[in-house]
């Protein structure tokens, strides 16, 4: 059974994520939107451990889920997510890293060029 989507934010998030794969022909957008699409059960949930083991020093990230603040962050990390915890934002910020939302970062690379997408 597939349930319809409700949150207008969310629904809004993804119609930009599938049009800017069209305008860009970046894949990475189209890949971010499938994600989102799916139930919230099955979308990324990732501590900041996770991002601190995965990255590098001014890595850039797109979370299509949300960002949780269990764990460090020792180095400058720029993060794309549908959602951030507060304290994962304070971490992030702490490190000399940003958070921004996806609508934001597409702004910022819309060709997705350097960027990687973590689950």
């Amino acid at each position: 059974m597939h349930t319809k989507i409700e949150n207008t934010e969310l629904l809004d998030t993804i119609r930009l994520l599938k049009t800017k794969a069209r305008e860009n022909k970046a894949t990475i957008w189209a890949t971010a939107a499938e994600q989102l699409s799916r139930p919230r059960r099955n979308r990324a949930v990732l501590n900041l451990g996770h991002i601190t083991r995965s990255t590098q020093q001014n890595a850039v990230v797109l979370v299509p889920g949300k960002v949780l603040g269990a764990g460090l962050i020792k180095h400058p990390v720029i993060v794309g997510a549908f959602e951030f915890s507060q304290e994962a934002q304070n971490k992030i910020k702490r490190a000399g890293g940003k958070c921004v939302t996806i609508k934001e970062f597409i702004d910022l690379y819309p060709n997705g060029s350097n960027v990687k997408i973590m689950r």
